[in-house]
């Protein structure tokens, strides 16, 4: 795509023009570094001491360097293993933070009449939370798995398979928005896509507007609009309201 400077921290690549917010119906936002500031299976691991080794998993994964992003998960996941529902409590009240412009962006989108959707490769016990906080429409991520009995409340270093799947990778947020916005009636050039790392980036290809928010490389350069610096809702700079 060839790239246009926009304004200092945005650049536009062929973005759809004249576009205004409201002629869009859907919005799918990545959680995880896109609307929070933190990556919640490495603040996970940090209860255990494995925050660098889970860290590092995480960063190769997001950068694209990890091809299979449900094995990288898994392997994150089993690092997990006696982490309880405390440490995890913890990490939503102490360490977790929206982003800039990320309630902001979110009203917008709501006051215009679109539906908002997270789609995550996190986790259910943050997603959900964040979902309620921002009056998000629905939410779809990964339940982590509880022991029972003697250590009832620890992670058992797995995840729990869902009604629609085992894990929400690339492939599942390109297909719950494509879904989602068929059973609306909605046209897939009325939607958008905002993340920013690289299993992101099959419902970014699908969408109409593709957003990459403080992104990894491989996805800054494939997304239409690129949010460098500043927060989320430097979007309505693109996308004016009306």
């Amino acid at each position: 795509m060839q790239a246009t400077p926009f304004a200092p921290g945005l650049v536009l690549r062929n973005c759809p023009s004249g576009k205004k917010l409201s002629d869009f119906k859907l919005i799918a936002f990545d959680m995880d570094s896109t609307l929070i500031n933190i990556e919640c299976v490495d603040e996970i691991a940090d209860a255990v001491g494995r925050k660098d080794e889970v860290a590092a998993i995480t960063e190769a994964s997001m950068r694209g360097e990890i091809a299979d992003f449900k094995d990288s998960l898994r392997r994150r996941v089993a690092l997990l293993k006696g982490v309880t529902v405390a440490d995890m409590e913890q990490v939503y009240t102490q360490r977790l933070q929206l982003n800039p412009g990320a309630a902001e962006l979110v009203a917008a989108c709501k006051k215009a009449g679109l539906k908002v959707l997270l789609v995550s490769g996190g986790f259910t016990f943050f997603a959900d939370r964040v979902k309620e906080r921002l009056g998000i429409d629905f939410a779809r991520s990964n339940v982590l798995e509880l022991e029972s009995g003697p250590n009832c409340g620890m992670l058992t270093g797995r995840m729990v398979n869902q009604s629609w799947g085992d894990i929400c990778d690339g492939a599942e947020k390109r297909r719950t928005l494509m879904e989602v916005a068929s059973l609306m009636g909605i046209d897939m050039e009325q939607t958008i896509a905002v993340g920013d790392g690289a299993n992101d980036l099959p419902m970014m290809g699908v969408a109409g507007l593709s957003v990459a928010y403080h992104a990894k490389p491989a996805v800054r350069v494939q997304a239409h609009v690129a949010i460098d610096a500043g927060g989320l809702d430097r979007l309505l700079e693109v996308l004016h309201a009306g």
